[in-house]
């Protein structure tokens, strides 16, 4: 099985999220993709906005070039078995990075199209186990911005076989909190 593990901490050591999802990419498959958000994935353009709503076949070479990094990383969705996304709660949401990633993977016609019955994914049959880390807001919690982000978004673009798992309150028991996620990426 191939695995996606996208990393967003920006911590300069590795941190309880890239840690924790390690372990569970690991667990999960033979195959596994690194992609660490914050290495080169810019937040997006007008000229990235108007590259993207010009039809495909009428893109200049400075449209695709413009759309060329959100191709790779849709490429990298699509060839992945599965997806680890490994973040941090920061301040009760996902960094600026993994928002940044998925403004990048977000493309109608692409990997969701709109209709009449609203909007549908097109990235079909791969299942995604999203590892949280925080420091006080527990996962779930109405402070939790994270999780039902990152769900719903993996859903409208047609993942909805979404398993969190929570590393929460690290400031206020971390040994419990790393037993819980460690039990729970061995029950995968």
């Amino acid at each position: 099985m191939s695995i996606l593990h996208i990393t967003s901490s920006i911590s300069p050591t590795p941190s309880t999220s890239t840690m924790l999802g390690h372990e569970t990419a690991s667990a999960l498959g033979s195959t596994v993709i690194t992609r660490d958000v914050n290495e080169g994935i810019p937040a997006l353009t007008p000229q990235w906005a108007a590259a993207n709503f010009t039809p495909a076949e009428a893109r200049t070479e400075a449209d695709k070039q413009q759309l060329a990094l959100s191709d790779t990383l849709i490429a990298e969705v699509m060839a992945a078995d599965a997806l680890v996304i490994s973040t941090p709660m920061y301040n009760f949401s996902v960094p600026s990075t993994l928002k940044a990633w998925v403004d990048q993977i977000c493309r109608a016609g692409i990997t969701f199209n709109y209709s009449a019955d609203g909007p549908e994914g097109l990235i079909k049959g791969k299942r995604a186990i999203v590892v949280i880390a925080s420091g006080g807001v527990p996962v779930g919690s109405p402070a939790d911005f994270c999780s039902n982000y990152l769900r719903f978004v993996l859903g409208f673009i047609g993942i909805t076989d979404v398993t969190i798992i929570a590393a929460d309150q690290m400031n206020v028991d971390a040994d419990k909190a790393l037993a819980g996620a460690r039990t729970a990426i061995a029950a995968l």
